[in-house]
């Protein structure tokens, strides 16, 4: 988790294992049925997932799991 991210989440009092659970589990949460749909095509074949969440009123974070799954970043829009 960048910096960036790990501060609005503290200020906000959101718990980031909850964005990994709902990332990872490829749960619709906010996402358009496109966006969604696309995350699960990229988890079935290889691909790099990529979530965006609002944690507060026009407070973004993005989760994203590289191709390979060698890491799973939370950050800022501002931080991609």
């Amino acid at each position: 988790m960048t910096p960036g991210a790990a501060e609005l989440l503290g200020k906000v009092g959101k718990d980031p294992i909850q964005y990994i659970h709902i990332h990872v589990g490829l749960v619709k949460g906010q996402m358009c049925d496109e966006d969604h749909a696309a995350n699960v095509h990229a988890a079935e074949n290889g691909l790099r997932v990529f979530s965006r969440f609002e944690v507060a009123a026009n407070e973004f974070i993005y989760v994203i799991t590289e191709a390979d799954r060698s890491v799973t970043t939370i950050l800022l829009p501002s931080e991609y």
